[in-house]
């Protein structure tokens, strides 16, 4: 690709804040976004930002007890546009922003921080309910209903607690219906679970040896298509989730980037074959997955087995001197980002040309 033709990121504006910031989330239909962290204090903090012309302007903020640590608009709709958040305590809590006296749900099930945090069917339509999943430190997965009060409708353990491994990540996905739907969840030892809300069994599991950072499906609301994972070590592992054979699973390929931890993977709203990782050394890489000729073969026996396309590095750059640990794309502009780094500063970026590859 000539070099001018490329996609290029930029950092469009950039404010330097007074407290860790752990997470940052556009909010829907709107020119503003969120973020979330804590203080030196260990006091939680919410604030919410609007962009315009001039740079981001502070609109809103308010505070709690504990450090925010994840958040997510996924489970509720438009009309609502409520924060779903997991803060250091273990607590699950759903806010209306322009009314945050009082989470309008709250949880308290988890015995550690809440490390990562998803919904679904929020604004989608025949999808099933708005649900959210949350993965935790005590080694627990679980999945809430808003419309149900106090207890999950579905919860994911160890055997024994001595086997409870930190779990570092959740997403949903092939919630293609009212009745399919999975959560990916990852964990500090490498381990990779897909568990079947339907059956409520674990569908697939993966061992990618290095701690999994962060997952995410291109696509919650298809039939599952590819589900790519960032780890410890500058590992970025990529799967065919569309075909599983019965002993060799899905297909995978694996790439090394950033030369240091992977944070975060966020594909693009508009297109789900982009995507963009972050990296502990400051640094953020463009990704495109190239599809093979063909994604099904069959084994010696005529078993369906998948086929891995590959990675092609788009473009990279370094924002930062710190690790860049949240992005978020927005889903109403092409290009559009915010994303946030150990500097506490938060970055609205633009990446180019992404409507030309």
């Amino acid at each position: 690709m000539d070099l001018l033709a490329k996609p290029q990121i930029i950092c469009h504006v950039e404010k330097v804040l007074d407290y860790t910031i752990h997470d940052v989330k556009w909010i829907p239909s709107s020119a503003k976004f969120v973020t979330l962290g804590g203080k030196s204090n260990g006091s939680g903090v919410i604030e919410i930002y609007e962009l315009h012309s001039e740079g981001v302007e502070k609109v809103g903020e308010f505070g709690k007890k504990e450090h925010f640590k994840c958040g997510s608009f996924d489970a509720s709709s438009l009309r609502n546009r409520h924060l779903a958040t997991g803060d250091f305590c273990g607590r699950l809590q759903v806010w209306d922003l322009e009314d945050n006296l009082i989470p309008v749900y709250k949880s308290t099930k988890h015995k550690g921080i809440i490390n990562a945090i998803d919904g679904v069917a929020g604004t989608s339509i025949g999808c099933g309910a708005p649900e959210i999943v949350t993965g935790s430190k005590d080694g627990t997965v679980m999945v809430w209903d808003v419309r149900q009060k106090d207890d999950p409708v579905a919860t994911f353990r160890a055997a024994t607690d001595s086997s409870a491994r930190d779990c570092w990540s959740v997403v949903f996905g092939n919630s293609y219906n009212s009745e399919e739907r999975v959560v990916a969840a990852g964990y500090d030892n490498g381990d990779i679970k897909m568990y079947d809300l339907r059956s409520m069994k674990v569908l697939w599991s993966k061992c990618v040896k290095n701690g999994v950072v962060s997952l995410q499906f291109d696509r919650k609301d298809i039939q599952m298509n590819k589900l790519v994972a960032t780890t410890l070590e500058s590992k970025i592992v990529c799967f065919d989730v569309r075909t599983q054979h019965p002993t060799r699973g899905f297909a995978q390929l694996s790439e090394k980037a950033h030369d240091s931890t992977v944070w975060q993977v966020k594909h693009l709203p508009q297109n789900r074959e982009i995507f963009m990782t972050t990296g502990g050394a400051g640094s953020m890489c463009l990704w495109k997955y190239i599809y093979p000729d063909k994604r099904v073969d069959k084994d010696g026996d005529g078993i369906p087995v998948g086929v891995i396309g590959e990675l092609q590095l788009i473009q990279n750059s370094t924002l930062s001197g710190q690790p860049i640990t949240s992005f978020d794309w927005c889903k109403d502009k092409l290009g559009l980002a915010v994303c946030s780094s150990f500097d506490q500063t938060v970055r609205v970026l633009i990446t180019t040309k992404l409507n030309l590859i």
